[in-house]
């Protein structure tokens, strides 16, 4: 009986055990194309969250006035990667000391933010953000804000998937390719087995 009641609790945490993590990190396109390759990572959408007008489009987002972060929301499995190595990417991937700005990319909807969805999540990047700044990690302030997760709104569907959909578009090879390179070499443990050597 004992059996039986542990087998029944087992399969009831295996129908709840995926979570989810939003990102901010600049343009999600290049922020999709890298989580989508990490072990543990079952789905990355495209989207908009943080902003104060409902089911914005691209186009609004863009124009830098609705409060929109232009974020990812991955959902992950906890037994396979854990939040703080999910986090580790995150920073490790994008300037998180340029306010406002990812490279070329300057407005709001490209600040860096962790927008976290329990209590657990929001004290883990609080502790790793005081950390990073503790030891001057980048030279200058982590500006990276943490925020609580409000309604997130799926970008249009040509944003998603973009990068395994275009990757021969001059922004792809340009901008995109070289954060994947980055992450074949620093987290090569981390990703998927069948994609280990499609990044060349």
């Amino acid at each position: 009986m004992i059996l039986i009641l542990l087998s029944a609790g087992s399969a009831d945490a295996q129908s709840k055990k995926l979570q989810k993590a939003t990102f901010g990190m600049g343009c999600f396109w290049c922020s999709e194309a890298l989580f989508q390759r990490l072990e543990g990572v079952t789905a990355v959408r495209s989207g908009f969250e943080g902003g104060s007008v409902p089911n914005p489009s691209y186009e609004d987002v863009c124009t830098g006035t609705t409060g929109h972060a232009e974020v990812i929301e991955v959902t992950y499995d906890p037994a396979k990667i854990k939040y703080d190595e999910l986090l580790e990417v995150f920073w490790k991937s994008h300037d998180p000391t340029t306010l406002n700005r990812q490279g070329a990319d300057v407005g709001t909807q490209y600040r860096s933010v962790v927008f976290y969805h329990n209590d657990e999540q929001k004290q883990i990047a609080q502790k790793y953000k005081k950390e990073l700044n503790a030891t001057n990690a980048y030279g200058k302030p982590v500006v990276t804000a943490i925020d609580k997760a409000g309604p997130f709104y799926v970008a249009e569907a040509y944003h998603q998937d973009y990068f395994n959909k275009n990757g021969n578009q001059p922004y792809c090879r340009l901008v995109i390719l070289p954060k994947l390179e980055k992450l074949e070499k620093v987290f090569k443990a981390k990703l998927k087995k069948k994609l280990n050597r499609t990044i060349e």
